[in-house]
């Protein structure tokens, strides 16, 4: 008899305990749009980071929530954002592309090293023992930290030590900002053409000593430049992105180094078929 009321008992705790379990989950359940899965599993599952949000499905609840448009995906391409476009019934949109430059020009041929560094082959770990090894403390160490954390294979180190982009494959997902200890890599618009490619804070001679392509704080570029284009600040000229037009280029006519220059597509050409070959 005592086990039969055991039994009634533990059926009576489970059917009180399975009710309120219920009563939980009706009161506490939040529904989630069943297309946030779908258009999430179309998405190329990179995680990049590339459109500004931190996952493919944040990505994909954004563009259901009305708050991003499929083409805001620069990894997906074409192709992708059609079919999100399609299955959610939306204009597919556009965004600017984007990708990674390197405000550095200073490679081997350019720069001197000041010291032998023989301790571990990474650019950060160079630069805590006094800045680096090279003569400019400001620029490109070339141990390739960012072709390391570059995922979509876009960086390939020049025989020269300067990382080359190739803008095909670069997605501007900022992983190569971030490894960069010298801060030399910004994300711009691909259409972006005016470039100051140094980030050296030395002026004059003194830059000229360590890098026969730095920025000497000469302020040519902007006395030729259109009015309200360029202006210095810490010796490096520094561009207002709204007002660049073809005219700009004149900024570049008269810099004796070739710090600042007119990108038409890749930015070190000369470079590009070394790179592939390294």
């Amino acid at each position: 008899m005592g086990s039969v009321s055991a039994i009634l008992f533990l059926a009576g705790l489970c059917a009180v305990l399975a009710a309120i379990l219920a009563a939980a989950h009706k009161a506490f359940y939040v529904w989630e749009d069943p297309r946030i899965e779908v258009v999430t599993d179309m998405l190329p599952g990179a995680n990049c980071g590339a459109c500004g949000l931190p996952g493919c499905r944040a990505f994909a609840e954004r563009v259901i929530e009305g708050d991003f448009q499929p083409g805001q995906c620069p990894v997906g391409g074409a192709d992708t954002a059609g079919e999100v476009a399609s299955y959610l019934g939306i204009e597919v949109g556009s965004l600017e592309r984007r990708v990674a430059r390197l405000l550095c020009a200073g490679g081997s041929d350019e720069s001197h090293h000041a010291a032998a560094y023989q301790g571990f082959s990474s650019c950060r770990a160079a630069a805590t023992i006094g800045g680096g090894f090279k003569g400019c403390t400001y620029g490109c160490l070339g141990l390739a930290d960012c072709e390391v954390a570059c995922t979509f294979d876009a960086i390939h180190m020049a025989e020269n030590g300067l990382p080359v982009v190739d803008l095909e494959a670069c997605t501007a997902c900022g992983d190569c900002v971030d490894a960069c200890p010298k801060d030399l890599f910004e994300i711009m618009p691909v259409r972006r053409r005016l470039v100051v490619q140094c980030r050296s804070l030395l002026e004059g001679d003194a830059a000229l000593d360590e890098c026969r392509v730095a920025c000497t704080a000469c302020a040519r570029c902007v006395a030729d430049a259109p009015e309200g284009l360029l202006h210095m600040e810490s010796g490096i000229p520094v561009m207002d992105p709204e007002k660049e037009h073809l005219e700009s280029r004149l900024a570049t006519l008269r810099c004796p180094t070739g710090a600042i220059v007119w990108l038409e597509g890749q930015q070190f050409p000369e470079l590009t078929e070394v790179a592939d070959a390294v």
